[in-house]
């Protein structure tokens, strides 16, 4: 039986494993730059990394390794053993500090932007101790941030951190407004659930557009796909239930929450949530968790398959970010609280999150674009494309009685005057009854639901981080300089709703009525990544992270070309996917059927016996199969066109303009042909085949 307590974060280097390893003076010093962000004292550099490595060779490791998080949406490692010669030709376990705080990698087969020059090719990665190293296949992986030779930054880490500082600073201004002086640290929190999908490793490997590409890039519906509705928290199956309980254990030995697990909607589909945590921290679990779920998967003779649409026509999986804010002293500033001084706090932090949304809805939309959940946003699984905001009923006629000086119906017909007159307690649990909400507030904390499953929640939480930052700012600004400060606060609050409540929208937001209404409302409708991600280099977005230190002009240019240059990437694998699969494969298997359908009509009428379907069938599949051949040829052309385009961003537009539609068209042909094709002739496994078979 296994003790869960016991094994919870035996491959940590955590703070109790920290202060048994470490002298009381080391473990003090560290343990104030990991609480509050002071620098770290380079005089224990030497001391940590002794401790660090003799616990690493107690548990059997012989490398170490700088993890980092490169801009290619995974992370990366170097391994460096241990071992040091001695004089009478044998060795040694050695890791000095400065081999803990810097390392020095190649950086040139990493996703720069331009921001690196070829020959620079040297890269180093800088130690982040508020997250702590751990064990992972024998190896000591300490995470770190990563920057090049002339200290851009080329990774999700730092920008995170630098976000996380710049909201901590804004928030601690609010604070002292309220009267709060015991806060000394606020730090964003993040719960990140993870869905995905668990195939047979088989029919993993026979499928070559889910081996090239993550997805499928033909394939019918089955007769029974999510239509029931009998897959949703229903009973596990066993083999995926001891994948689970094995990941479960995996992750609990690594010191990740693994809290919550179940079916998901479709077939295949599961998701594994985690207990929330500060956000660095949550994205360096996500990611291991992610690799995590691939390793143990393969140990079972299963694919964890992470792609946000790998099926089409059954929902896709996405990874709702569970986004709050909390003082080192417990506090969540987004719980209403059962205080009228709290609730006029929660309310000011509450309205600095909608005019950032409403602000930046831009920055938010492009935050999820990839090539893969531009399969999911739009569809009836997921949150559409449009950025608005659900805060609940209860909060919604507290709002509009802050707005317009009227009383609050919810508590005894109080008048909402912030720091005037009395306000009520506001529910607790304002409950999430809006699952269609891109971003919905859940009681306390804002749930941003459009991230796909694929993504690092690094970059998403970057712009939350900064943009409520941003606008707390400004908050703090106004606020401080004021007379009377109860008067300036409701002048604040009433402008802010006036101005940002189109955001807000408590509806149906999967209906063309409010495709309309947001239309008339003045909201971006940014319908795919080509048109989401060159806003990322707009002038306000480029001031608004130089403003707050999160991002230079030049690293924003170079993370939108990273980004536009990697859609293009991903379209131009599935492409050249579809064509070797529809030429190679499918091609000369509807052929080999036809030929028979063909002697079998002329058998038919050797004997006089009617051949009308056999005839029908071979007139449909040629027919099919001639359209399917002559669309892969014209994508054959659009690629060559591609190549003669200059700038990340045309070739973008051209992709998701030209090239997406005639995909579109040669999955059609294919899709129908395999459901009128014998089974035998048809040249890898159905999604039924796949759905069903674990």
């Amino acid at each position: 039986m296994i003790k869960v307590p016991e094994i919870f974060g035996e491959n940590v280097f955590n703070l109790q494993v920290m202060q048994d390893k470490l002298p009381k003076e080391v473990f003090k010093s560290l343990k104030k730059t990991i609480d509050e962000g002071t620098p770290l004292d380079a005089g224990i550099a030497g001391v940590v990394a002794n401790a660090m490595k003799d616990w690493a060779v107690e548990k059997g490791a012989t490398h170490y390794t700088h993890w980092f998080q490169p801009m290619t949406g995974i992370t990366a490692e170097k391994h460096d053993s241990f071992i040091s010669p001695t004089k009478d030709g044998k060795v040694i376990m050695d890791f000095s500090g400065k081999e803990l705080v810097v390392g020095e990698p190649d950086a040139s087969s990493f996703p720069s932007g331009g921001v690196r020059a070829t020959f620079e090719a040297r890269g180093y990665t800088a130690w982040d101790p508020t997250s702590f190293a751990f064990i992972k296949d024998g190896t000591l992986c300490i995470p770190t941030a990563f920057f090049s030779y002339s200290g851009e930054v080329l990774d999700k880490k730092t920008p995170l951190l630098k976000s996380m500082r710049a909201l901590n600073k804004q928030a601690l201004r609010i604070l002292r407004l309220f009267g709060n002086t015991t806060a000394k640290q606020v730090f964003p929190t993040v719960g990140a659930e993870q869905e995905y999908f668990l195939i047979d490793r088989k029919m993993y490997d026979a499928r070559k557009d889910l081996v090239f590409s993550g997805r499928t890039l033909f394939g019918a519906k089955p007769p029974k796909g999510q239509e029931m509705e009998d897959h949703y928290f229903g009973p596990i199956k066993t083999r995926v239930s001891e994948f689970m309980h094995d990941l479960d254990v995996e992750l609990w030995k690594l010191g990740i929450l693994a809290k919550t697990k179940h079916n998901e909607v479709a077939p295949a589909q599961h998701e594994l949530a985690p207990i929330f945590t500060v956000t660095n921290v949550a994205s360096d679990q996500n990611q291991l968790m992610m690799e995590t779920m691939k390793k143990v998967a393969a140990k079972h003779g299963l694919y964890c398959l992470l792609h946000e649409k790998p099926f089409a026509g059954v929902n896709g999986s996405g990874k709702h970010n569970n986004w709050s804010m909390s003082t080192d002293t417990g506090l969540n500033l987004l719980d209403p609280g059962s205080t009228p001084a709290e609730n006029s706090q929660f309310i000011t932090f509450l309205l600095a999150v909608v005019k950032a949304v409403d602000e930046y809805q831009d920055l938010l939309r492009l935050s999820v674009a990839s090539a893969g959940n531009d399969h999911r946003l739009g569809a009836n699984e997921a949150p559409p494309a449009i950025v608005s905001m659900y805060i609940g009923d209860e909060l919604a006629e507290v709002i509009d009685a802050l707005e317009h000086d009227t009383k609050y119906n919810g508590k005894g017909k109080q008048m909402m005057k912030l720091g005037v007159d009395t306000l009520p307690d506001l529910p607790k649990d304002t409950t999430d009854r809006n699952r269609t909400s891109p971003f919905a507030f859940t009681g306390n904390k804002f749930e941003f639901r459009m991230l796909g499953s694929t993504f690092s929640i690094a970059g998403p939480n970057i712009i939350l981080n900064t943009i409520v930052a941003d606008e707390l700012r400004q908050f703090a600004d106004e606020l401080e300089g004021a007379k009377d400060f109860n008067a300036a606060l409701h002048e604040l609050v009433s402008r802010t709703i006036r101005e940002h409540k189109r955001i807000i929208f408590n509806g149906n937001n999967y209906t063309e009525e409010w495709t309309e209404e947001a239309k008339r409302r003045g909201l971006l409708n940014l319908r795919n990544s080509a048109e989401a991600l060159p806003h990322f280099a707009d002038e306000k977005n480029i001031a608004l992270f130089e403003r707050n230190s999160v991002f230079t002009r030049r690293e924003v240019e170079s993370r939108t070309d990273i980004m536009l240059e990697n859609y293009g990437k991903v379209l131009t694998i599935e492409a050249l996917t579809m064509i070797e699969m529809g030429k190679k494969d499918i091609f000369p298997a509807v052929n080999a059927y036809i030929a028979d359908l063909c002697k079998s009509i002329q058998d038919k009428k050797a004997l006089k016996i009617s051949s009308a379907a056999e005839e029908e069938l071979v007139k449909k599949l040629s027919s099919s199969n001639e359209a399917m051949y002559f669309k892969a040829g014209e994508i054959e052309k659009l690629l060559v066109e591609v190549k003669e385009l200059s700038g990340a961003e045309e070739i973008a537009h051209f992709f998701a303009d030209k090239i997406i539609p005639v995909m579109q068209e040669m999955r059609a042909y294919a899709d129908d042909m395999e459901v009128n094709t014998a089974k035998k002739y048809w040249p890898f496994p159905t999604y039924g085949d796949i759905l069903f078979s674990v």
